[in-house]
């Protein structure tokens, strides 16, 4: 096992492995599937119930985890200096828990606008029919004063943003929610706890889609909650309960692998996009903008050296002189580059940034139609090789 004392990346491949049994044990811990528990007596039962109401990630439902699942918890709990970790079906699902958790009819939430775009099209509606109220700021702003009300419960941040990597300067953030008693959760989907940590900068809770980095592979459906405090632990618990919210033990095994692997995948990831981000700035014919915060002339470059541990795969840009039908073209002119609206995984993907979710964003109010790419895990010649004859065939 890990000591407290041991770095990072030492702890998250520690956490959570299975003690010995009779002299011997895995390496990983087994996927354990099961929906009823047994126990070896009633007193048992009791005891074990009323260790899990105190907080102690014990098994006595299926629902309620088993030993893949505490383990996942054990090693986010490391990644995101957490105390608490929830697991959600999904990153959505975490986000929502999180406002249901926390908000009540007649509260008011103020949310990043370069959140997320389900935030905006999912969350809001819903929260809006429970008596809930949204306004929306701009990380620009730096501390969104102008927009707090005397009933605003929550900010809720995503650094970087959605499409454009907009980052946020979190500790100031942190600390202007903290002198009004103002609650603060940050999504971390980008940063996956390696890169980027919120509640060591200040938030109360980090939020996660685990099913991006930390699963890795494109094959799992996952979200995360994370936090350090006891009373709000306690709030999220109570929810996620009501809401009958779960992960399967594979899905769970599936994440904690991912972990393991988390801190070389994401360099090479970091690598490969930083030579794709460099080389698009060169296609000045075909390029307006580049957008990647690990770039000295990004607008956020100075936070995300001052708060970042690197970098991630993604990498977006303006096309020049193209409509959305050009850009669908060049789209389509990739060979090395699929089409998929996710990321995080090995490969690499591209997708035209939707108008609508642009048009959200204050960061960016040009019309020239934007292209996310998700620089995966091929080499990074062969990616470049790729957009140069798309853009040979389209954008020329």
């Amino acid at each position: 096992m890990a000591a407290t004392d041991d770095h990072l990346l030492t702890r998250v491949l520690r956490a959570g492995a299975p003690p010995f049994e009779d002299g011997a044990a895995p390496v990983n811990v087994p996927v354990v599937r099961t929906s009823t528990v047994r126990f070896e007596s009633d007193a048992a039962r009791v005891e074990l119930h009323h260790r899990r109401e105190a907080g102690e990630s014990v098994g006595t439902y299926g629902r309620h985890g088993m030993a893949t699942h505490h383990a996942l918890e054990a090693a986010i709990g490391e990644l995101e200096d957490a105390s608490e970790v929830l697991l959600a079906p999904s990153g959505l699902s975490a986000i929502t828990l999180v406002f249901i958790a926390l908000l009540s009819p007649g509260d008011h939430v103020l949310v990043q606008d370069s959140v997320y775009g389900p935030v905006r099209e999912r969350a809001e509606p819903l929260l809006t029919r429970l008596g809930v109220s949204f306004s929306y700021f701009s990380a620009s702003e730096g501390v969104p004063a102008a927009h707090v009300r005397p009933n605003t419960r929550l900010i809720y941040a995503e650094s970087p943003s959605s499409f454009f990597y907009e980052v946020v300067d979190l500790p100031a953030l942190a600390a202007f929610a903290r002198e009004r008693g103002i609650l603060l959760a940050a999504d971390n989907t980008w940063g996956a706890g390696l890169l980027y940590r919120p509640l060591a900068l200040g938030a109360d809770i980090s939020v996660q889609a685990t099913t991006k980095y930390l699963g890795g592979h494109s094959d799992l459906m996952q979200g995360a909650v994370s936090t350090a405090n006891a009373a709000l632990a306690q709030k999220l618990r109570d929810t996620h309960d009501a809401l009958g919210l779960s992960v399967g033990a594979d899905d769970a095994y599936l994440a904690l692998r991912g972990i393991r692997t988390l801190a070389v995948r994401l360099a090479q990831h970091g690598r490969n996009a930083f030579e794709v981000a460099q080389y698009l700035q060169t296609e000045r014919h075909a390029v307006t903008r580049v957008f990647h915060p690990a770039l000295p002339d990004d607008p956020g470059h100075a936070l995300w050296r001052r708060d970042f541990a690197g970098a991630n795969g993604l990498v977006s840009f303006a096309l020049r002189h193209a409509d959305h039908d050009k850009a669908r073209a060049f789209i389509d002119a990739l060979r090395l580059f699929g089409i998929g609206a996710s990321w995080g995984g090995y490969e690499s993907l591209a997708l035209i940034a939707p108008p609508s979710r642009v048009r959200e964003h204050s960061y960016w109010q040009d019309s020239a139609p934007v292209v996310r790419l998700h620089v995966g895990l091929e080499d990074p010649a062969d990616l470049i090789d790729d957009l140069k004859q798309a853009f040979r065939r389209v954008v020329q």
